[in-house]
């Protein structure tokens, strides 16, 4: 993300436009799904000096204002990311971490909301787990979509 789109994202949601606020929101857009650390990194390349509580400040303030997402997952420091305005979630690998985005297609179904516990629900979340391709293939795993088509084409032979 470039400045002036940061820029322009931020006077939209009546933020003052800051160095650290411009870097940070450039950062998560440019590294989604990273943590806070790794943002602090980017961030101090871009600008230089800036203190970890600033960060910490400006994604907090990213989240209320809508502008980010943060992402927490158990075990995990929260990872932050700029798309926080559409209909995705997320699949996460157990075994290194790597979180990828999925998109819920336009017009699925959505969740039944819980009416019985009194809550107004406000967002759902959706977390898919697995392997990603790098941690099967160390374990020797194929892609379950390579087996699926593979006993396909056998039961094709057989019949």
């Amino acid at each position: 993300m470039i400045e002036t789109e940061a820029t322009t994202l931020l006077r939209g949601a009546s933020l003052r436009v800051t160095r650290p606020r411009v870097a940070v929101l450039s950062a998560v857009h440019e590294a989604p799904h990273s943590d806070a650390t790794t943002l602090l990194t980017l961030v101090r390349t871009r600008i230089g000096a800036v203190s970890t509580q600033a960060v910490y400040d400006v994604l907090r303030t990213l989240v209320d204002a809508g502008l980010a997402r943060r992402i927490d997952l158990p075990n995990s420091a929260a990872r932050y990311e700029g798309r926080s305005w559409d209909n995705h979630q997320h699949v996460v690998c157990r075994s290194c971490g790597t979180i990828a985005d999925v998109d819920v297609p336009q017009g699925a179904p959505r969740p039944e909301t819980p009416r019985d516990h009194g809550f107004t629900v406000d967002h759902v979340e959706v977390t898919y787990w697995g392997l990603c391709p790098g941690c099967r293939a160390e374990r020797g795993q194929r892609d379950p979509e390579s087996v699926h088509r593979s006993l396909h084409e056998e039961e094709q032979k057989n019949f």
